[in-house]
């Protein structure tokens, strides 16, 4: 992402876990660390997708360290594709080794299929660690089981997605949201990857982050 951008190799569950930090500028104040997971392996999905990387940009730009990290099979990662199933315990790993011990700031955020294992990952964790912030974008309601986001943490939660969007259509995400009263951030013409419309999604991003930090 930029000059600073530090290459890692984890240890996950079946091997190596290619991953990427960025960490905000000297004499930010630190917010913690935020992992953020990408979309569908099978259709190109790396740690390099752009609204990934505009999602790293929002959370460095806001005080947080950001890492972004190839899910198994893609890139350097060791494994193959397990529709989301193995793919959390992935960022499960991620977590555990960067984002500090369980009182530690965090945050989760994820793109399509990674909101998907986002959204798994936080129903696993939640009970263990406060997750500061979750953001979620084009989220794939309508081709997985994504898991409900606990009431308490709605007022943390920004759900961004497309009115366009004809990978996931946008009436998927409203019937998930729904029976939770979650709020739903819709982008106008917006499509799947907001193609002229990143700078928009960051500030999105950036303006929910900002808000948080000084409730």
């Amino acid at each position: 992402m930029n000059a600073s951008t530090e290459r890692l190799m984890l240890a996950g569950p079946v091997g190596a876990i290619e991953a990427l930090r960025d960490a905000p500028a000297a004499g930010a104040a630190p917010q913690g660390v935020a992992v953020i997971a990408h979309p569908h392996p099978l259709f190109g999905g790396t740690m390099d997708n752009k609204v990934v990387q505009t999602l790293a940009r929002a959370f460095v730009q806001c005080g947080w360290t950001a890492v972004r990290f190839n899910f198994r099979g893609v890139g350097a990662t060791a494994g193959q594709h397990d529709a989301g199933i193995s793919e959390t315990e992935d960022l499960l790993a991620v977590l555990a080794q960067l984002g500090g011990e369980a009182a530690a700031p965090a945050a989760l955020a994820g793109f399509s299929f990674g909101a998907f294992v986002t959204s798994r990952a936080l129903a696993a964790v939640h009970a263990a660690r406060r997750i500061e912030q979750l953001v979620l974008v084009g989220t794939a309601a309508s081709r997985f089981a994504v898991q409900p986001v606990p009431a308490e943490l709605h007022e943390r939660t920004l759900v961004v997605h497309g009115e366009q969007d004809d990978t996931v259509p946008l009436d998927s995400v409203m019937d998930w949201a729904r029976p939770q009263s979650l709020p739903v951030t819709v982008v106008p013409g917006g499509g799947h990857f907001f193609h002229g419309q990143l700078p928009l999604l960051k500030g999105l991003v950036v303006r929910h982050l900002r808000a948080r930090a000084s409730a």
